[in-house]
């Protein structure tokens, strides 16, 4: 959480505190499977209401990309909000933003004016990774809120500066990486704690693709020039660069600009974890994986392995965690997360968790083959005295399946906090120390990869050993 309550920002009357109103938890059942003695339910958090043009919150976006699109579009499914401008450095994308919410929107591609507008309450920065960082600082210094694309910066040396322009702001800051408000990962965080699965001691998890556009081959516009694409402010202080418009639209694919598969997945598995079990990251990191598939130019790996040893802390025991994600995944991808305790297992989908439950049976079994005939004689009495046959018992279920509701978004919930935070001035989870926390071990499997060695972190201070 924030080290400082924020009482709301007081640039504007929206964002002022809107009193009693709170939205109330919603019990809707979606349990499937085997039942329990009591119902069980996944709960759904309600962002509805009514809000006065006053209480109106004007968004701006930064980086106008399918991402960034795709955010706001889902940022203005909530009532009482509004686009009033939008940035990017490809023209044809401002050209978009007009289409779809209106000519009168502000356009530009030059971040700095959305800044000095007195008409925007907030923005969604979802701009290539390099770009995280300058703008976010600049955002908060004009006590602007930011809702910022993961992995939080590009390099983890970055992090420290955006926590300190976040505790000097007025404005909230939130990362995107959206499972920390997920209904299901809430739910699975319950279980956890309520001993469930016993003493969780392994957790392992994937997020394997099979396609070219899931390998990071966007379209790329067959017109698409130093005319129509800003590409020196793209560049940012990179040596110069003929354009190149693989490096621009695939920018993902190269280290420049990218994180790797490690920052822009490993981080999403990262911040749902450190939710659901309330842990602040691992102490060591190793890592292996490569180029193996898309050799199309780009210099950042397809197939990354991880391995994360978590201290024992208040919250959780030590544990071990395994991640993998494989671009060229022939059995044909999918996500995953499974936590194992010595009692059962909870497996994360896309749209169900998966509680089994097991016991070990207080018999431990013989192992006497290779005891003579009169030593086992002798064992299986004793075996027997010390477990004697009992009556037999119910098999009470031991596999439950939560599912979340048709059509659930958890990203709509995510973008529900943000604006609670700037509304009622409510701490979000995922702040700038959280994002760090999830973004740092993410960024330093690539170091560990690419260095070739065991990297030690201190999730406490945020800091490599």
């Amino acid at each position: 959480m924030a080290d400082k309550k924020k009482d709301g920002l007081s640039r504007k009357s929206f964002l002022r505190k809107m009193g009693a109103a709170s939205a109330a938890m919603a019990g809707v059942p979606f349990l499937a499977g085997s039942t329990r003695k009591h119902q069980e339910y996944v709960g759904l958090k309600d962002f509805s209401g009514s809000f006065s043009a006053n209480d109106k919150i004007n968004i701006a976006l930064v980086g106008a990309g399918d991402m960034g699109q795709g955010n706001l579009a889902t940022a203005l499914e909530h009532s009482g909000t509004k686009v009033v401008a939008a940035c990017d450095l490809y023209e044809s994308r401002l050209t978009r933003c007009k289409e779809n919410w209106g000519d009168d929107i502000f356009t530009t591609n030059d971040y700095r004016e959305i800044l000095e507008r007195d008409d925007v309450d907030a923005i969604i920065n979802a701009t290539a990774d390099h770009w995280h960082k300058d703008i976010t600082i600049d955002a908060l210094n004009k006590n602007i809120p930011v809702y910022l694309e993961k992995p939080m910066v590009q390099r983890v040396e970055e992090g420290k500066a955006v926590i300190e322009a976040e505790k000097n702001s007025d404005a909230p800051l939130i990362v995107g990486s959206q499972r920390t408000s997920h209904i299901l990962y809430e739910k699975a965080g319950e279980l956890i704690k309520d001993g469930e699965i016993g003493e969780l001691n392994f957790v392992e998890g994937y997020w394997d693709r099979f396609s070219a556009i899931g390998a990071w081959q966007y379209s790329i516009p067959p017109n698409a020039d130093e005319s129509n694409v800003d590409w020196q402010t793209f560049r940012k202080d990179l040596p110069d660069m003929a354009f190149d418009p693989k490096h621009f639209f695939r920018w993902r694919n190269y280290n420049e600009y990218g994180t790797g598969v490690a920052g822009d997945l490993f981080v999403h598995l990262f911040s749902g974890l450190h939710m659901m079990i309330d842990s602040k990251g691992p102490d060591s990191i190793m890592a292996t994986g490569g180029l193996r598939h898309w050799h199309d130019g780009r210099n950042a790996e397809d197939v990354m392995l991880g391995l994360f040893n978590y201290p024992e802390t208040e919250t959780h025991p030590n544990f071990s965690l395994s991640l993998r994600v494989n671009f060229a995944d022939g059995s044909g991808g999918g996500s995953l997360i499974r936590l194992v305790g010595n009692e059962g297992e909870i497996e994360i989908g896309w749209n169900s968790i998966t509680l089994r439950k097991s016991s070990l049976s207080e018999e431990p079994g013989m192992t006497i083959r290779d005891f003579s005939d009169g030593t086992q004689e002798e064992y299986q009495k004793y075996y027997e005295e010390k477990y004697p046959e009992q009556r037999a018992r119910v098999i009470e279920p031991n596999e439950f399946v939560y599912r979340s509701p048709d059509g659930y978004n958890d990203r709509y919930d995510h973008f529900g906090y943000f604006f609670e935070s700037i509304r009622d001035g409510k701490d979000v989870l995922q702040d700038g120390t959280f994002g760090l926390r999830a973004s740092a071990p993410a960024l330093l499997t690539n170091v560990a990869h690419r260095e070739n060695r065991i990297v030690h972190w201190d999730p406490e201070n945020m800091e490599i050993k």
